[in-house]
């Protein structure tokens, strides 16, 4: 089965820039695709020095939805938001006031890999973190999600007025321009080796195999992978209601399970449930006394508005708009405008039969 590459390269124009991340781009485009994948064939996906966080996201969505291995390589610089101050990718536009609504949230990694088969995803990162974010992420991992295999490396900040290169990630470039890829354990260590004497010991080291044999949205993808949706949502109800049954309905685990579920019925072609499913999650977590700009809180929301942008049947739409404009005026999110936009498509649906 063919591979999925995604090639993300991003780091800010300007002063605010700790690593010229571009500068591996062409490195990485001449390793032969199938050898970036670690399989015979690869499609690559290759973004250099994006704008804008929905870019970045579209590309992330679309990749993650592919079957068969995929493998994300990851090169830029963390800063952190002002507000809640969680880690995001700079992008080009970004600058330390503007990062909340210019930079890429790496919670979002999380989100949209989170249904893939586990082991089926390879995550190869070279960070360079601001002052701020250094200092967070010396006492919290950076999460990327369960199921995932992740390898690098965080660099602490440069030397003032320095531009850093992004050596760990070269390295790994120089490596498969062999021709041979090596499993991802020992890519990463022998990436790790030739950069051994720069980095003299102070990198934040990244290293995570990924998952064991019984993890359950193993056999959720599976199921879906194979046309089986009914399968799928019913294990997922299932283990959704064990979890409400052990720790209630408004705990993460029982969330987790609503969640998957949301996306289950997106993946049947079911954008009704899906976007309901979504807009009953945001209201447990919003009652439950989570911020409206939560990040779970936001996401519930934004795929909310997403999947209702889906449903056909004028009636649905209308109900679940009206629910929907409800809390988009508690949970605004991050793009601008998107209260108005139910606002305006609701208005359009009450002319239509």
């Amino acid at each position: 089965m063919p591979g999925t590459v995604l090639l993300l390269a991003a780091s800010p124009v300007g002063k605010g820039r700790l690593v010229d991340a571009a500068s591996v781009l062409p490195v990485l485009a001449a390793v032969p695709p199938g050898v970036l994948a670690g399989t015979d064939t690869a499609n690559v996906v290759e973004l250099a020095d994006p704008l804008e966080p929905q870019a970045v996201l579209t590309r992330l969505r679309a990749a993650a939805a592919a079957p068969g291995p995929l493998t994300v390589y990851v090169t830029g610089q963390l800063q952190l938001d002002r507000r809640q101050r969680l880690p995001h990718l700079a992008l080009a536009r970004t600058t330390a006031s503007t990062a909340r609504y210019t930079a890429f949230p790496w919670h979002w990694f999380r989100d949209e890999l989170r249904l893939r088969p586990a082991g089926a995803t390879t995550l190869l990162l070279d960070l360079h973190a601001d002052a701020e974010t250094w200092e967070l992420l010396r006492g919290t991992p950076l999460d990327a999600g369960r199921g995932n295999a992740v390898h690098g490396r965080i660099a602490p900040p440069p030397s003032r007025r320095a531009v850093a290169a992004p050596a760990y990630m070269k390295a790994v470039a120089t490596i498969l321009r062999s021709g041979f890829r090596p499993p991802p354990e020992q890519l990463h260590q022998q990436a790790l080796a030739r950069i051994a004497p720069e980095s003299a010991g102070t990198d934040i080291v990244l290293s995570s195999p990924g998952p064991s044999a019984g993890d359950p949205h193993a056999a959720i993808t599976a199921a879906v992978q194979s046309g089986r949706h009914l399968d799928a949502d019913a294990l997922a109800a299932r283990h959704e209601q064990a979890a409400v049954a052990a720790h209630g309905p408004a705990s993460e685990e029982a969330l987790h399970w609503a969640e998957v579920r949301a996306d289950l019925a997106m993946f049947a072609g079911d954008a009704g449930r899906s976007c309901h499913t979504w807009l009953t999650v945001a209201t447990i977590r919003l009652n439950a006394g989570q911020a409206p700009d939560a990040p779970a809180v936001e996401a519930a929301v934004d795929r909310a508005h997403h999947q209702w942008g889906q449903v056909r049947d004028t009636t649905r739409a209308r109900e679940l708009g009206a629910a929907l404009a409800e809390l988009r005026g508690r949970v605004p999110g991050r793009r601008e405008g998107a209260l108005d936009h139910v606002q305006r498509q609701l208005r359009q649906l009450q002319t239509q039969p």
